[in-house]
């Protein structure tokens, strides 16, 4: 099919048909899945309830047995292009009041990923509407465990899922942004989430003495105090770096200074060269910095999620179909934010993006992994829209 032809064929008019006909399946889908969330590595009612839904309209998806997660394949030899939507919840604990509220103590979407595997749900019924009419294929995936760390992109590029991908789309809901707007930006978009631990060993002693020992709290808090300062220096202050120290241990008695302390936390940057270096650095000051007072250092470095860099050519083309099916006036800027996404995982194999998609209900003010979180389900149909265009475009290329 030449260049050009596929968008005259399914212009806006059908695409605002082919939602139509499933958008009642989405909703109802959200909502079962919002009423039965699972935590990560959990989703197995949530995973037959998508597997059950596509074979009903004949598609063949493939499950990760006897994991959680699947995908599906639409279309014909060529170009393939994906979705990517996610499963699991949070443990989180949702108040009533929701008709569909959450029917399981203690574990709540309250990060909108029962909305991004309806909108995934949605796409998947559109895409095996056309398939005989698609220039190449649409995969369109299921990911399990994306709030785990460091995440279950990882597991699922390792066993081949983006093997013949070309271009890869996903959303994620935002609430400080209004239900029918969509937000693009052209690289970094969200930051990496790397964790790191230090521990610090003495002989311990009296409080009275400390010249007579190592001082291990006094080593601990020049460790809180230095290294986000330290650090600021040493990297590129063009590039946000968020250095945080999450849990710090040390001592048990007033009067003692103790043999063993422990300090953890994170590093986050959007920006990816900094990602690469910021170990090292940071390794080196830890030591450097106790280094006078005696105390030994053992430090380790886990990394976890690099930042999500979108491609500034898939950006255009999903600001060209989102224009097309919404209007000039739903496409929004946005911002880089210091959480982290493993979508960045599947961007190391293909180029791609992620959008943010529109949910704040009535001017409300909550935000994500909130108990309060909530979305106006009119962003469904604007994400569906917006994904099937988005993936037609990319195909149409």
């Amino acid at each position: 099919m030449p260049t050009g032809t596929l968008l005259r064929m399914i212009d806006r008019g059908r695409i605002e048909g082919l939602v139509a006909d499933v958008l009642a399946d989405v909703i109802e889908v959200r909502r079962q899945v919002h009423r039965h969330p699972e935590l990560s590595g959990e989703e197995y009612r949530t995973t037959e309830l998508v597997v059950s839904g596509l074979r009903d309209q004949g598609a063949f998806p493939r499950v990760r047995t006897p994991k959680t997660g699947l995908w599906v394949d639409f279309g014909n030899p060529g170009p393939m292009v994906a979705f990517r939507a996610d499963l699991d919840a949070l443990p989180i604990h949702e108040p009533a009041g929701l008709l569909y509220a959450s029917e399981v103590p203690g574990v709540m979407h309250a990060c909108g990923h029962d909305a991004h595997t309806a909108i995934g749900y949605g796409v998947a019924l559109v895409m095996s509407r056309l398939e005989s009419e698609l220039p190449g294929r649409v995969r369109v995936m299921f990911q399990p465990a994306e709030e785990t760390f460091p995440g279950g992109a990882y597991d699922l590029v390792r066993e081949g899922i983006m093997e013949g991908v070309d271009s890869i789309i996903a959303f994620h809901v935002d609430p400080g942004l209004d239900s029918g707007k969509v937000g693009f930006k052209r690289g970094a978009i969200t930051s990496s989430a790397d964790r790191f631990f230090i521990t610090l060993e003495g002989p311990g002693g009296h409080t009275a003495r400390p010249h007579q020992t190592v001082d291990l709290v006094y080593a601990t808090g020049q460790l809180i105090t230095q290294i986000p300062a330290l650090l600021d220096r040493l990297l590129d202050a063009r590039a946000p770096v968020a250095l945080v120290f999450g849990r710090v241990q040390a001592g048990t008695a007033d009067n003692v200074i103790p043999t063993h302390g422990e300090l953890s936390g994170t590093l986050r940057t959007a920006d990816r060269a900094v990602w690469e270096e910021a170990p090292a650095i940071l390794e080196q000051l830890a030591r450097d910095i106790v280094a006078p007072l005696g105390a030994k250092v053992t430090f380790h470095y886990q990394r976890g999620i690099p930042p999500v860099v979108n491609d500034a050519g898939v950006v255009q083309t999903l600001e060209r179909a989102a224009a097309r099916v919404l209007s000039d006036d739903a496409i929004e800027g946005t911002f880089v934010s210091m959480g982290a996404e493993d979508f960045a995982r599947y961007l190391d194999e293909a180029p791609g993006a992620l959008m943010r998609l529109g949910c704040r209900e009535d001017g409300s003010k909550v935000d994500l992994h909130s108990a309060s979180f909530r979305l106006d389900e009119s962003c469904l149909e604007v994400g569906v829209r917006v994904a099937v265009a988005g993936l037609l475009d990319m195909l149409d290329a």
